[in-house]
């Protein structure tokens, strides 16, 4: 489903948080949210979610995001977000079977559809290895995993995920990307995933949207967005910026020096 938006605006506090933001994706597509802390990621995806009321339009085919149902919702966006939180003690396979209720009448056990999808949701987030430990018992990293299991399992046309790279160790980074993009390029699901790691960012995500200030300041293709001036403008930072077989690599080598004088 295509996801939409139009002059989304947000207020919290009194204070305007998110100013005008408007995109058309297409699905199918693993879009990285980039920007500096503060930017307005969080509150664009939680905007999207319908946790934050918001001024604007918002579609995710022919649905208003903004007027269905809280059931509807759980059908067409899965939510991973920045603060990973388990309330219970739960085994691992217990824990991602939940992104399943949304589809299951209240009380009813799984049927082979839903374990065939909890058993790929795992494989995917590489925890089927831990699937009869209490997650609650888990490293940070592998609660993570957890947790994006049971997003995957949900299996919505729209997944948004709230820096769920933070705090995975590199192998598990990639392992993260790749599944995301299984997801979109095979299954034709939308991606959205906030990034901190610009390489991670350039080499997995086909199209990267960079806030600044709660304003949209570029979305296109990695290699035209993560330029060194918008780096630069954004961020603050110096970058080198180099190419290998498998695509950009992009490291801050330093600040420029506006930042050094701020």
């Amino acid at each position: 489903m295509r996801l939409q938006a139009d002059n989304i605006s947000v207020k919290l506090g009194g204070r305007r948080v998110l100013e005008g933001v408007g995109f058309d994706i297409e699905p199918g597509q693993v879009i990285g949210l980039l920007g500096p802390n503060g930017a307005g990621k969080s509150t664009l995806m939680r905007a999207l979610t319908g946790q934050l009321p918001a001024e604007g339009a918002m579609r995710l085919g022919a649905h208003d995001l903004a007027s269905i149902s809280p059931a509807a919702r759980a059908r067409l966006i899965a939510y991973l977000p920045q603060q990973r939180i388990i309330g219970w003690r739960l085994t691992v396979r217990d824990l991602v079977t939940l992104g399943r209720l949304p589809w299951r009448a209240f009380g009813r056990r799984p049927d082979s559809g839903d374990e065939a999808a909890i058993a790929r949701a795992m494989e995917m987030a590489d925890v089927t290895p831990l699937a009869d430990r209490i997650a609650t018992e888990l490293s940070g990293g592998e609660q993570a995993r957890v947790l994006m299991a049971r997003a995957i399992a949900q299996q919505t046309p729209l997944l948004i995920a709230d820096e769920p790279a933070s705090g995975l160790d590199p192998a598990h980074q990639i392992t993260l990307m790749q599944s995301l993009n299984r997801l979109a390029e095979n299954e034709g699901r939308t991606v959205l995933v906030s990034l901190h790691d610009l390489t991670l960012a350039a080499r997995w995500c086909d199209r990267v949207m960079l806030l600044n200030k709660g304003r949209l300041a570029a979305f296109g293709t990695p290699e035209t967005v993560l330029s060194e001036a918008h780096l630069a403008e954004i961020y603050g930072v110096k970058a080198h910026r180099a190419r290998d077989e498998d695509g950009l690599i992009i490291a801050p080598v330093g600040l420029t020096e506006r930042q050094n004088r701020d």
